[in-house]
């Protein structure tokens, strides 16, 4: 008989390292040649954007309606009527989208980038959709103020072609476009309806320590007039690339690792992904230098457009109190290039309270996300599918709340919440100004620090246009120009490995013969969960490096900046000197406002069965500071019954008059409910009593509060007015003035 011969346990153990790591090294190898060949698809789509006229990364169909170009003071922009697929029919009643993708260095498109976008779901939704874009290069002399005047141009011809559309076209603001979207509605505000900004920087002094790195940008380069060089050396225009460069420079592990990670250790999973991302992050635009001086000037360092200090050629200063439109704020704590301090401080920087908000006839909501990006805010599926769709779906119902401050709260749908409510419900939260401030910012000695950073700016680059910027416009040529703009390091990793790189040739024919010969390892290959420590690791080390960085930067900042010898020197040592300017309040504006009040006191007793419809329905959800989608739903529904007759502005507009009769003098406007609703019948009078309760039940349960004053408009709605009880006159009703 044969002897058996012992088979060492390690000999074993060994065998099988082995082959795991020549099967981890065949696709560490093929892994690579698909990913050269990703990043050669990728420099050739960047070359081919390059040519394009107007390249943009929408995923509809489109065509563009006006061009620009073509107009009496011409610019790059565009604009372009989205064109619905087949199987989305839309409704010539609604109201039509327009959204403005950010010139922010990349191309236009990315609010339509995919069907879970802006603009799919307000197609889906059945809403008409437009666009705004823009070309490559800017039009020689344009400036802000006509990029201004050609999105009023516009918005319409919007306007002109939905003549049956119930409301003015909702206009989205992705990033630096919202600061754009806001000036312009400040200055046309009869051309918007709702305004949705999407991850908008406004107030940019605003922020908390540790974090939004970017605020402190302005100050450590010692002010504007690097952003002035940059437009010199470029011969009058400002390279988008650098704008791009600042934002990969906020997270190192990100740019240089995680993203690029990613794409090769799954080349099959990720390509399509990136190659679509990359087309967007790579289509670097240019600006005028003057619209990028009127840009950090006036807002980046500057911060001038909530202090309502820019004005305009003409002598027309911008007041952001002038927008007449509700306005949808969305932002995130994850966001660190606009974070929720920067999407709202300007709310704290132009009213004193709520009450002054609603003095102003403005209705203004804010969602704060726990964690997602900047980019995420307009670009990520899952928001789209959450945040975008609610507030898309529910974008009539800011013009029916009443004026004041509210907060989205969304929370996903029960059994219980009835057929109104979809995958989430959005309800709608009063808050006051103090919900804002807790949410972090600034002390008055920051707000010195920040001045000065503006005031030294101001001096810098005073000298720099007086010393240096002749000579630097004299001597740089075009040719410099341009080559300077070839140079620069992102355009060159796009092209340098695209096949106008000799190198790059046997790559593509490389990656094919992988593709016929891929071999994949085992999921459970103890090489892979070594490659995944070491990426791990790797991420680690870029955030450490970026923390200490951001800290560091932060603290000079502080240090230089708080110094009192550099404050007096900027203006700020003086007792008494505000450091941050604040929009100034308008006595006439109050004055206005007092007899603005004083005219709806002789309006308590007039109107009929729809003023007391819409004023029962408020007195009661006031008393509950919230109101959620259902139940506003309903009150939209029932439109058709007290409205009958009215348009639909005509309608608004009666609902935030009985809100504002309420806010004067609320229980006055409740006595004068029989007076509305005398020489209605008894029938009428129970349907519409009816139709109340049933709206004030949708939604959020009723509180005792809500449940007493539900009582009392169901004993007015019930009880005929006794002839012997004079109606309340102007006399009788206690004024209550503005606060101060």
């Amino acid at each position: 008989m044969g002897q058996t011969i012992p088979v060492n346990d390690s000999t074993h153990k060994f065998t099988d390292i082995s082959y795991s790591f020549l099967e981890y090294a065949i696709d560490f190898a093929q892994r690579s040649v698909l990913f050269l060949d990703i990043l050669r698809q990728r420099g050739n789509q960047y070359l081919s954007a390059a040519i394009e006229h107007t390249p943009d990364v929408l995923g509809f169909a489109h065509e563009i309606l006006i061009d620009g170009e073509t107009l009496a003071r011409p610019v790059n922009y565009w604009l372009a009527r989205i064109i619905p697929p087949d199987d989305t029919p839309l409704d010539p009643r609604r109201r039509p989208f327009v959204v403005v993708d950010p010139r922010a260095g990349h191309g236009p498109g990315i609010g339509g980038f995919r069907r879970d976008s802006e603009i799919g779901v307000a197609v889906r939704e059945g809403h008409p959709c437009y666009f705004v874009g823009f070309r490559p290069q800017p039009v020689p002399g344009q400036t802000i103020e006509d990029v201004a005047r050609a999105e009023a141009e516009f918005l319409a011809e919007v306007i002109r072609r939905h003549p049956e559309a119930e409301g003015k076209p909702c206009v989205i603001g992705n990033c630096q476009a919202g600061w754009a979207v806001l000036m312009l509605a400040a200055l046309k505000p009869d051309l918007f309806g709702p305004i949705f900004l999407a991850g908008s920087p406004l107030s940019y002094w605003a922020g908390v320590r540790g974090g939004a790195p970017m605020r402190y940008s302005g100050g450590l380069l010692g002010g504007t007039w690097a952003t002035a060089a940059a437009g010199d050396l470029g011969g009058g225009l400002f390279d988008g690339a650098w704008l791009v460069a600042n934002f990969e420079g906020l997270n190192p592990a990100n740019t240089l690792w995680s993203k690029p990670y990613r794409v090769w250790a799954n080349p099959e999973g990720e390509a399509e992904r990136f190659l679509g991302f990359e087309k967007w992050w790579g289509g670097h635009v240019l600006m005028t230098a003057d619209e990028m001086k009127f840009i950090t000037n006036n807002l980046f360092v500057g911060n001038k457009l909530s202090s309502g200090e820019i004005v305009l050629s003409d002598g027309t200063g911008i007041d952001l109190r002038n927008i007449k439109s509700p306005v949808v704020v969305f932002c995130s704590h994850g966001d660190n290039i606009t974070p929720p301090q920067q999407a709202l401080g300007w709310i704290l920087d132009l009213y004193e309270s709520v009450e002054e908000i609603r003095a102003r006839g403005q209705t203004i909501l804010y969602n704060v996300h726990d964690s997602i990006g900047h980019l995420g805010i307009f670009v990520a599926s899952a928001i789209a599918r959450k945040e975008h769709s609610e507030i898309i779906h529910n974008i009539d119902v800011p013009e029916l709340l009443p004026p004041g401050l509210y907060e989205v709260v969304l929370r996903p749908r029960t059994d219980s919440d009835g057929p109104e409510a979809g995958a989430y419900v959005a309800s709608f939260e009063a808050r006051t100004l103090d919900d804002i401030r807790a949410l972090g910012g600034n002390d008055e000695a920051d707000e010195r620090r920040f001045a000065a950073a503006a005031r030294l700016s101001e001096v810098v680059s005073g000298l720099y246009e007086a010393c240096v910027a002749p000579v630097m416009r004299a001597t740089v040529t075009g040719t410099f120009a341009e080559m300077t703009r070839k140079l620069h390091p992102l355009r060159l990793q796009f092209e340098m490995f695209s096949d106008r790189n000799p190198a790059m040739a046997p790559v593509a024919a490389a990656a094919e013969l992988v593709r016929a010969n891929r071999q994949r390892p085992d999921g459970g290959n103890p090489w892979l969960g070594l490659q995944e420590t070491w990426s791990y690791g790797m991420v680690e080390l870029l955030d450490h490096w970026r923390r200490m960085r951001d800290g560091l930067a932060e603290q000079t900042f502080l240090q230089v900046y708080g110094a009192p010898a550099l404050q007096a020197a900027a203006g700020l040592g003086v007792a008494g000197t505000r450091p941050r300017r604040r929009a100034a309040h308008d006595p006439a504006h109050r004055e206005l406002m007092h007899r603005g009040l004083a005219s709806l006191r002789d309006r308590i007793a007039v109107g009929g069965l729809p003023e007391a419809f819409s004023r029962a329905v408020i007195y009661v959800r006031l008393a509950e500071r919230e109101i959620d989608e259902r139940a506003l739903a309903r009150f939209r529904h029932m439109r058709a019954k007290i409205g009958a007759g009215r348009s639909l502005a005509d309608f608004k507009t009666m609902i935030r008059e009985q809100f504002l009769i309420l806010l004067t003098d609320h229980r006055a406007a409740i006595r004068a409910l029989p007076d509305l609703l005398a020489g209605i019948e008894p029938e009428a009078r129970a349907a519409a009593l009816a139709d109340i309760q049933a709206i004030v039940a949708a939604g959020v349960p009723l509180t005792q509060a809500g449940r007493t004053r539900l009582a009392e408009v169901t004993a007015a709605f019930a009880t005929p007015i006794p002839a012997e009880v004079p109606s309340p006159t102007a006399s009788s009703v206690r004024r209550r003035p503005l606060p101060a």
